[in-house]
């Protein structure tokens, strides 16, 4: 993830501003969990992360106050050294002169947020989840019925498509036709969506591409849901041995 994502995709929802190193804008975020380097400031830069986001709240910079110029200066300048992707100070706080002209020297970005550190790294910890969970793409039809995400599934045909409608038309929701998206957040957590380009519409035989938040309401579609049951369709075979009451445990 590019460091300059923080600015374009969660502007809004991180709140930064870039202070210093717009030219280091492409660095890349290599590690979703963020760090505060609070130990490195006492010396003990031995395991500063580079790829990391690097949050200073007011413990540090408070800590930098009671220091000489020299003084900030040299240390923030061995942090710096380890070439990192970007620096992010939460509460809206003064930024020291130093850093700033350290961040620009090694185009280093350097980012301001009015929230706490609290809520900053929260958000922020949400935000790189979402861009670095392990996802697949699925064909079938995402549905939220009762509140159950539901990914329907089975050969082209079949009436995955048909079925959604039906269900949308019953109350039920839309996530999304076709495509599937499927992220793994927090590495239990299966969440489903569909492309942007595709949301809202679903394609039926003999009636082509359809808005669904137009015909029935924009309470009758939704952006994403979490994946927690999956319906395989198959076409009818009397030859096929079917256990309809769910008792006989398989194995596969």
């Amino acid at each position: 993830v590019p460091a300059r994502e923080l600015l374009a995709g969660g502007k809004d929802y991180l709140e930064v501003e870039l202070l210093a190193g717009e030219e280091g804008l492409d660095r890349p975020i290599t590690h979703q969990r963020i760090q505060k380097p609070g130990l490195a400031m006492a010396g003990y830069a031995d395991f500063i992360h580079p790829g990391r986001v690097q949050v200073l709240g007011s413990s540090e910079l408070t800590y930098l106050e009671k220091m000489s110029s020299e003084e900030r200066g040299d240390i923030l300048g061995r942090i710096c050294a380890h070439d990192l992707t970007c620096i992010a100070v939460t509460k809206g706080l003064d930024v020291p002169d130093e850093l700033i002209e350290l961040c620009n020297a090694r185009s280093i970005p350097l980012f301001r947020s009015p929230l706490l550190s609290s809520t900053f790294i929260d958000r922020l910890n949400h935000y790189l989840d979402a861009h670095f969970a392990p996802r697949i793409t699925r064909h079938g039809v995402m549905v939220d019925i009762l509140g159950v995400g539901v990914l329907i599934q089975g050969d082209s045909g079949i009436g995955k498509s048909e079925c959604a409608l039906d269900l949308v038309v019953r109350g039920h929701r839309l996530v999304s036709d076709d495509v599937v998206e499927i992220q793994c957040r927090q590495g239990e957590i299966l969440v489903a969506k569909g492309p942007d380009v595709m949301r809202d519409h679903l394609e039926v035989r003999g009636l082509g591409i359809i808005n669904i938040a137009h015909l029935y309401g924009v309470g009758s579609t939704r952006v994403r849901k979490r994946l927690e049951m999956v319906v395989d369709l198959h076409f009818w075979d009397a030859k096929d041995d079917v256990e309809r009451l769910g008792l006989d445990q398989e194995m596969t």
